[in-house]
Parts: structure tokens; C-alpha cells; sequence
């Protein structure tokens, strides 16, 4: 321990870090930056603030204030140590609707005070599109605008009173006239008034620099005002007022198409006088190609009204409409489809740093604002930047305040491409100012843009801003390198550290063209699973959600990830313990997959990392007994020991006994093996429909027809499998019924033959013919047709060699992927017949019932097997239950149930398959209600190791277990997840039902 992390122990009563974690966790924030603080605190009050400020002071050691991390431009990163107000000093004081006002903490979430306050009809004005994790301390720090500024204005336009603590230590409220101003800082304003009034240029979004300018006394000295954007440079914020706006009864949306971004751009300023909420502009590259529903064009304008009632809104939409000259437009009342589309504006943020081919982008750029009447010069003139650089970047961002984000396809890992940065930026430094407009528009300067300031306010201005400085701050204690005497723009950048080569790595990541360190800089920082409660369908982040500790976030992993890779806070690579602990708790989920913007796939890099961390060394006991359950239970079926099994394990001491050795918690219930597996009892029942037929066979001279399904009628052809006879006649197949292949997962196979049972018999009522996989020849078992070798398919999962096909999941989950390499080629290998090029469309439809193991085929199997193309093929064939029928039996009819249902859509099933045609398939049964997002906590093997129960259930009781309570007496409670199923029933007591079983039900 150093002296001085003893010295603020013994100062402080909030946690003080100063451990590898601690320090590796904070390294950076949402920006191209990235500093190695030397400790972290999270302060409990504002004593603590002081306590932390004098001891730093004595050791001349930088203080760093942080919130939620987002900011973009650098200023929440230090060398010295960093105040975390998001631990303890994150609540919400006080409410006062009758004064529209309330009182917060400098870590509270910006959603906690939006919830408190809409019961008053009221609202916080400004809102980020990070508004569910960003706190209000950072808000006030950069002076936040967000998509409702050109209605309710900025932070600054929002605050009345900070209490401040200096970094003398000093106490001060700031007000206006001059309330609370330290020492010589009126003189200093009544000194220079002129040059104030004629040195910031007039814009609604100008943030860039200190807004001396609201010291005027025109404008009421107001200290407060002024305090705002200083980026934690003047002094530590420990409590605000701030002011509430009347919040509209009623919204509509009007989305304006147009045909390109300049038109969008130029077309925003004439809205104004219509009095908007919003005027958002993006352009299509920038819209997944999933985003239906937006009206035709190149570029949208997301327009938002507001109105007393329903109708007084839609109105003023309308008007909107009629007053714009657009390609197209939507006009949306409907509160849910308001969400969606503005979900596809938010994100913006992440999906901008991957341009439409791939190529990471970044920012530095985001935030430039011009006076909204030049808005579409300005951008005609980026552009034209852009490409005499050969760089690319799709602006979007507040068209309205002429506010513009973007990120750049910069190269920032070489010399050459640095030097470039540099001189764009210099370059865009002077466009902007030659347009009227400010560096900063929103979010602060930073490290990214105040080397700048002195192209847009000129030497003295920025020399004022330095005497400021001096006078709130004399010994630039408080986050140097900010705003005056800044550090360059090119330095400190967070991918210099990264390794230049290509790290060894298991899985072929495709999308980051198999580099990890790429894959790892994916993550920038936006902290969306920061998210402290999910909505909708979202599940990213559980185990953030459960213990509110960012080593649990998809960031705070990543992080970690990135400096294993840097290697300087982390020295010990991939035996970080470090890195291991965060990644602990990390339920592999997959959320985060599709619900980050950027795509960071967690559960992928977790297996990774206990790859390597575990290689040539002994693995934690529920590795082996987890990770192994395939193996263990089939050993259990071909021993016919399922009985004795289920007998040792309800007796308490060897239940106990065995979950201590398993690495099992100890409150678990250890689930009961099935006594006859799925596939024996359809054997027994194939074999009993294929004496049946040959009897019938014997009796009428033969099968009625010689071609077999996905015959393609060449006798030489590779269509007929194991050696079997390819029947070339001109039999008509047009009308042969659609085959696919059920998998036979672990868990239908040994836990739930229940649901495998229904799903065949649904799949057979819609007219399927339904084989098992691996297809083999009928064996003596059977008997033989009268013509002598015809082949058919066996209702035996294990083939003649024994072997038998494996989704490889309980080997992914627990990162041994050289056990997962081969059982996936073993798989391959026995579907080879079926995953020949040549078959060409005749590849079966592979129907997996567990979402997990259909995920980990979707997904897992050709990015660990890169190098296969088979594994691309079955891939592609993978379908779930429901999309079965809706792709193979269009025209059937499910039995009309009539049920409300409750429950929860599968995590995998939510990030990789989606559940599209499972909702359409419960609408057309009669199954009405919503299914719930997030996670059920058991997550395969998660839920089972022992020391996660406390996480495990506190996933279940944020979303799912609420609903299931909540739901009325009759409710269907669906869950097509084993793991779902079982976290039902041992935390509720709750039967749960894969949808296969309901429908089943119904056909009676």
C-alpha cells in the first residue's frame, strides 16, 4: 500500500482503490483517450470530497471527478485519482413539484430523476441519448444538451444552485449575482467586459470553453450558469438544484423522409417556429437494414410534438408534415412504435463506429455545432473535408441546434495515421469557426478539442480562460490537461498500448477480421449496458443490474480485456485473476451481442479468456461437472442408471455431497434425469411405425413410391446417404411433404423428452415429416423392405460408431474449446452427407428446441470453426421450433388456445435467433400477451456454480419471476429454455412449458 492510498484510507469513509481493478477499470471513458489513474475513491458525502481534495492537495496528486464514464472527448480520465460518485453520492434528495425543482447528487442516473419526477408531470429538460446510465454531476460538467434542447435548452439552461467544494477546500453554493463566487472572479469579469461580449459567438449549442460570458451582468452574474461545461477543471460538484419543465401529456412523432442528408439539414431551421420538441436528423447508412417502417428516403428528420391530449398532439405533427417538403412521412401516436424508432436514433452512437463495409470509426468529432441556418453548407463543406482526406463519417446528431455527431473511419493505430487525425482535426477546427460555429456543441471539449480553442476565441479569450482557472483553482489540481494548458490532441490516445499483431486466439471472430484486439476495441464506451433496469425486450446487462459494480458491466469487462491485451496495469495476461473475477459473473447471456450498439460479444470473449487462463492447468470442479454433462449423462443412458441416479440425488447427504465435489451451490436441487431418454422412446416408436408399414408393405407388393426425399434423380449423386440406393426414376416429389431433422439437445434428450415429444407431434400435425439427426440406415431392428436395401431414418441419435451430434455448449460456456473443436467436428463429421455443396438448397432444416443450443449452432459453430466450411452450412440450416413452421408449414393453422400467457423470451433466443416468428406463431394460436425481457439468472451452468445463486436470483427477481407472480390465475407461463424452466420451478415453484408443449395440448 502506498502512502498515499493509506493516507485516504484513513481519510475517508467511502471505498478507496487502489488495486490493479480499481485502476484498470477507469483508464478510460467513452473517448479515443486513455490515462492510468493512480487510484480511484467513492466518496460517501461531501466531507469525504474534501477529505480527498486536502490529501491530494498536500501530495500535489490531479483529482478527477467521474460519473457514468460517457463522455467523449476525454475529460473523465486522469493520472492522479479519480472521485466515483456513482457507488454512494447517487441520490435523488428532494422533489418539489410546486417550486419545479429537485435536489440530486452528482452520481445520479438522469432516468432515476426523470422517473421521480413524472408522477408531478414534470421532467429534467435536457436528455442524452445516454440517459439511462449518465449521472447528473457529468451532465452539469459538460453542459448536456441532448435531443430536446431546441425546446428545453442545455444543462446550464436547467441549473439554479451547486454546492461546490474547490481544491483548497473551500465550500461554495453558486448562484446567480454573483452568490458564491470564489475571490477575485468578479474583478476578473468587470475587467474584461468587452472583450466577453464580443468573444462568443451566438448559437444555441456553443459549450466550447468557459461560459464566462454568463457572469455579464446583463445576463444576472449567474455563477452557476457559468460553473457548467468547466469539466470538473473549477471544482468538485457535491449537490445541485436543478429545474424541472411540464412535461407534455401527449407526444407524436413525425419521421420526414428526404433525399439526402443536406436536404434533411437544410430543411431542420424552418421547423423551429413550429415550436418542435426534437428536430433529430440521421441518414440511412447509419438505419440497420432490419429498421422497417421508416418512410421513404436518403435521410430522416425525427420531428416530435407535443399537445394536451392524443389528438392536439398528432395535430401539431401534421402540421409539421404539411409545412415540410419531404420525399415521405410517418406520423407515430403509438407510445411503443415512438420507442422503437427512437431506439434506432439513440444507438446512432454505437453502430456510427463501424462504417457500412466494417471499418472501425471513432470520435474526436462529434459534437461540432454551427448556427442551424448553415447547417447544410456546413455539412456540403464537411464532406468535401472528409474526402480530400479519404476519410468517411456519417453525420446525425441535433440538426435542429445544428449540432452535429460523427464518427470518423480514422486509422489511429499507426504514426501516419495519427499525423492525419492531426491535421484534419486542425483542419475541421477552421471550417467550423469559418461557419459561425463553436468546437464543442455539446459534451465538453475535452482532450480531444481544447488544443483548438485558440482557432475559435483567439490567444486572449483563451488566455482569460486560464486566469479563470487560476482563480478557481490555483494549483491546477482538478483534472489538468482539460480545456486550458491542455494536453495535445494526439496523445494518450487508448489504442497505442494495444498489441500490433494479431493475438493467437481460438475463435475466427469475423467480423473483426480475426483480431481480438479488435473485437476488445469494439467497445467504446457508451455504457448502454450500464443500464441500471432493463425494458422491453432487452436482456444486456444482468450481472451489472444484479450488483450495480462495473467489473459486472460488458464495459467494465471489456476494459479489463483491453488492458490484459496493453499489458501495463495488467501484467499477467491471460492468467489475470483480475480479468477471470470480472468475468465470473458474467452469465454469458449473449445480450450484449445484439442489444450493444456496437455488437461487443462478451460470452464469446469469456470462452476465450478460460481457454487460455485454464490451459495445461486444472479447471474449477463445475467445469468438469457442467462442462462435461453431455458426456456424464450419456454415460448415465447407456448404463440404464437414470433411476439410481435420481435416488442418490434426493438423499440429502449424498445431494450434498455430490454438489461439493460438482462445484455446485448447495442450494440447488439437482434436476432429475428422464428414466427413458427422448430418443429411445421415439425409437421404440419408429420402430413400431415401421413394422406396421412393412406389414402393410408385404401386403400390397412394396413402398408405394422409390424416390426419397431431396433425391435429386442422379443415381451417381451424393443425395442418398450411408451407401444407400439413390432410386433414379421421374416419381414426381413436388408434392412430397417438407422433411426437416430434430436435434437431439442434452437437455430435451435427458431432462425434458416431455417437449420433444410435443414438438414432434406438432411438427406432424402441420404435415412435416420429422427425422432425427444423424439420419442412418434401419438395422435389423426394423427389418428390411421387400426390394432389399432401401434406407430410411433412424429415430437413434447414436450411430453405429457410437458417436452422436453435439451443439458443443456446455464446452463453450466454460471455455474449453479444444473439447468443443472436436465434438463440433464429430458432429460435422456425421452430417456430412448432408452438408455436401453439392446438395445445393436440399441441406435439411436442422429444428433445435433449446434456444441455447440453437444459438451456439447459429453462432458459436462457425466462428469457433472458421476454418470449416461445413460449419457455415449447418449453421445456416439451423431453425428454431417456430420458425419450422412458419418457413415448412406456411398454411397451417395452430388450434385456436385463447390464453393469456406470461414468461420469458430465451437470452439467446432475444441476442441471435430472434423471436419474430414465435410471436407471430402465439398470435395465431390465441396466446396474447407480452413475454418479458432480461434473464433468467440460471443461464446453463451459471446459476448452478456454486457462489453465483445470489446473482442467479437476483436476475430472476428483476423481471421474470415479478411477471410470473403478477399474472392472473389461467396464465400460460411459457419458457422454451430448459434453464428458464428450471429457475421457475426451484425459485416459484412455477411450471413452465416450451411453446411445442402448449400447442401439443391444444391439438387435443
Amino acid at each position: 500500500m502506498t502512502d498515499l492510498e493509506a493516507e485516504l484510507r484513513r481519510a475517508v469513509r467511502g471505498e478507496v482503490g487502489f488495486d490493479v481493478m480499481a485502476r484498470a477499470l477507469t483508464t478510460m471513458d467513452a473517448s479515443n483517450y486513455r490515462r492510468v489513474p493512480l487510484g480511484v475513491v467513492a466518496p460517501r458525502d461531501a466531507d469525504d470530497v474534501a477529505a480527498v481534495l486536502a490529501v491530494c492537495r498536500e501530495r500535489g496528486v490531479p483529482v478527477v471527478a467521474r460519473g457514468g464514464g460517457t463522455s467523449i472527448a476525454g475529460q473523465a480520465t486522469g493520472t492522479g485519482v479519480v472521485l466515483d460518485f456513482t457507488r454512494h453520492m447517487n441520490r435523488l434528495l428532494a422533489v418539489d413539484p410546486e417550486a419545479g425543482t429537485a435536489v440530486v447528487q452528482p452520481g445520479l442516473v438522469l432516468d432515476r430523476l426523470q422517473e421521480a419526477a413524472a408522477p408531478h408531470g414534470l421532467r429534467f429538460g435536457p436528455d442524452p441519448s445516454t440517459h439511462s446510465r449518465c449521472t447528473l454531476g457529468g451532465m452539469i460538467g459538460n453542459n448536456s444538451c441532448g435531443s430536446h434542447s431546441v425546446a428545453w435548452g442545455t444543462t446550464a439552461d436547467s441549473v439554479r444552485e451547486l454546492d461546490v467544494v474547490t481544491a483548497r477546500g473551500e465550500r461554495l453554493r453558486l448562484g446567480r449575482e454573483w452568490a458564491g463566487a470564489p475571490q477575485g472572479l468578479r474583478a476578473l469579469v468587470e475587467g474584461e467586459l468587452a472583450r466577453l461580449r464580443t468573444g462568443y459567438p451566438e448559437l444555441p449549442r456553443r459549450i466550447s470553453g468557459y461560459a464566462l460570458d454568463a457572469l455579464l451582468p446583463e445576463k444576472g452574474a449567474d455563477v452557476a450558469r457559468s460553473f457548467c461545461g468547466s469539466e470538473g477543471t473549477l471544482g468538485v460538484l457535491t449537490e445541485a438544484v436543478v429545474r424541472l419543465v411540464e412535461a407534455p401529456r401527449a407526444r407524436a412523432l413525425a419521421v420526414l423522409g428526404y433525399a439526402d442528408e443536406s436536404a434533411a439539414a437544410e430543411a431542420a431551421a424552418g421547423l423551429l417556429p413550429y415550436g418542435p420538441l426534437t428536430v433529430e436528423g440521421m441518414a440511412a447508412d447509419l438505419v440497420p437494414a432490419a429498421s422497417a417502417g421508416l418512410p421513404r428516403g436518403g435521410a430522416w428528420l425525427f420531428v416530435e410534438a407535443g399537445g394536451g391530449s392524443p389528438g392536439e398532439a398528432r395535430a401539431r405533427a401534421e402540421a409539421i408534415v404539411r409545412a415540410a417538403d419531404v420525399l415521405d412521412s410517418l406520423v407515430v401516436t403509438d407510445p411503443a412504435g415512438q420507442r422503437a424508432l427512437w431506439r434506432i436514433r439513440e444507438d446512432a452512437s454505437g453502430t456510427a463506429t463501424r462504417t457500412p463495409d466494417g471499418t472501425e470509426a471513432w470520435p474526436g468529432w462529434e459534437d461540432c455545432a454551427v448556427p442551424p441556418a448553415r447547417l447544410g453548407a456546413y455539412l456540403r463543406d464537411f464532406r468535401g473535408l472528409l474526402t480530400s482526406h479519404g476519410l468517411r463519417g456519417t453525420p446525425y446528431g441535433h440538426f435542429g441546434d445544428g449540432c452535429i455527431h460523427v464518427r470518423i473511419d480514422f486509422d489511429l493505430l499507426t504514426g501516419a495515421g495519427v499525423a492525419r487525425f492531426r491535421r484534419f482535426s486542425e483542419e475541421l477546427a477552421d471550417l467550423v469557426v469559418a461557419h459561425g460555429g463553436s468546437l464543442s456543441g455539446e459534451h465538453g471539449d475535452g482532450q480531444a478539442r481544447a488544443e483548438l480553442l485558440p482557432r475559435m476565441y483567439g490567444p486572449e479569450l483563451v488566455a482569460l480562460f486560464e486566469r479563470a482557472k487560476a482563480v478557481w483553482d490555483p494549483d491546477d489540481l482538478l483534472n489538468p490537461g482539460m480545456l486550458v494548458r491542455p494536453a495535445p490532441l494526439d496523445a494518450n490516445l487508448r489504442f497505442a498500448v494495444l498489441p500490433r499483431e494479431p493475438v493467437d486466439v481460438a475463435f475466427g471472430y469475423p467480423a473483426d477480421g480475426g483480431d481480438f484486439s479488435a473485437a476488445v476495441r469494439r467497445c467504446v464506451g457508451v455504457a448502454k449496458c450500464r443500464t441500471t433496469s432493463a425494458s422491453g425486450t432487452s436482456v444486456m446487462c444482468p450481472s451489472f443490474r444484479a450488483t450495480g459494480a462495473e467489473e459486472h458491466s460488458t464495459r467494465g469487462r471489456a476494459r479489463l480485456l483491453h488492458e490484459m491485451l496493453a499489458g501495463e496495469v495488467i501484467t499477467d495476461g491471460w492468467r489475470s485473476t483480475e480479468v477471470r473475477d470480472a468475468l465470473d459473473l458474467c452469465l454469458s447471456c449473449k445480450g450484449c451481442r445484439s442489444d450493444c450498439p456496437v455488437e461487443v460479444d462478451m460470452a464469446t470473449y469469456k470462452a476465450e479468456f478460460l481457454h487460455h487462463h485454464y490451459a495445461g492447468r486444472r479447471r474449477p470442479a463445475a467445469h468438469y461437472s457442467m462442462g462435461w454433462l453431455p458426456l456424464w449423462l450419456r454415460w448415465v443412458t447407456r448404463t440404464r442408471t437414470a433411476g439410481l441416479v435420481n435416488a442418490l440425488a434426493s438423499v440429502g447427504p449424498m445431494a450434498a455431497l455430490a454438489k461439493r465435489l460438482g462445484g455446485i451451490a448447495p442450494e440447488r436441487e439437482l434436476p432429475r434425469i428422464a428414466p427413458e431418454t427422448f430418443s429411445r422412446w421415439w425409437r421404440r416408436r419408429s420402430v413400431e411405425q415401421a413394422r406396421r408399414m412393412m406389414a402393410e408393405w408385404s401386403e400390397s407388393g412394396g413402398p408405394p413410391g422409390a424416390r426419397q426425399p431431396h433425391d435429386t434423380g442422379d443415381p451417381d449423386g451424393p443425395d442418398a446417404p450411408d451407401g444407400a440406393t439413390d432410386n433414379a426414376d421421374d416419381t414426381d416429389t413436388d408434392d412430397l411433404p417438407p422433411v426437416v431433422a430434430l436435434w437431439p439437445d442434452t437437455f430435451t434428450e435427458h431432462f425434458a423428452p416431455e417437449v420433444g415429444m410435443a414438438a414432434l407431434r406438432v411438427l406432424e400435425a402441420a404435415g412435416l415429416v420429422v427425422m432425427q439427426t444423424p439420419w442412418t440406415k434401419w438395422k435389423a431392428e426394423v427389418g428390411q423392405t421387400p426390394d432389399g436395401e432401401t434406407w430410411g431414418y433412424s429415430a437413434n441419435p447414436l450411430t453405429s460408431r457410437g458417436a452422436r451430434v453435439c451443439c458443443g455448449l456446455t464446452y463453450l460456456s466454460t471455455g474449453q474449446l479444444d473439447r468443443a473443436r472436436t465434438v463440433l467436428r464429430r458432429t460435422l463429421d456425421l452430417l456430412d452427407p448432408f452438408l455436401d455443396p453439392r446438395l445445393g438448397e436440399s441441406v435439411p432444416a436442422f429444428v433445435v428446441l433449446e434456444p441455447s443450443c440453437a444459438a451456439a449452432l447459429r453462432t458459436d459453430l462457425p466462428e469457433l470453426l472458421h476454418d470449416d466450411p461445413r460449419a457455415a452450412r449447418l449453421a445456416a440450416s439451423v431453425v428454431t421450433f417456430a420458425e419450422a413452421l412458419e418457413r415448412y408449414a406456411p398454411d397451417w393453422t395452430p388450434p385456436a388456445l385463447d390464453r393469456p400467457v406470461t414468461g420469458q423470451t430465451h437470452c439467446h433466443q432475444h441476442a441471435v435467433l430472434g423471436d419474430a416468428p414465435d410471436r407471430r406463431l402465439r398470435e395465431a394460436a390465441g396466446l396474447t400477451g407480452e413475454l418479458t425481457g432480461g434473464c433468467c439468472g440460471l443461464a446453463g451452468n451459471f446459476g448452478f456454480e456454486k457462489g453465483h445463486f445470489e446473482v442467479s436470483a437476483a436476475c430472476a427477481e428483476e423481471r421474470l419471476l415479478p411477471a410470473v407472480r403478477e399474472a392472473p390465475e389461467g396464465t400460460v407461463v411459457l419458457a422454451d429454455g430448459f434453464s428458464c424452466r428450471t429457475q421457475l420451478a426451484q425459485l416459484a415453484g412455477v411450471r413452465a412449458r416450451h411453446l411445442a408443449q402448449v400447442l401439443a395440448e391444444g391439438l387435443d
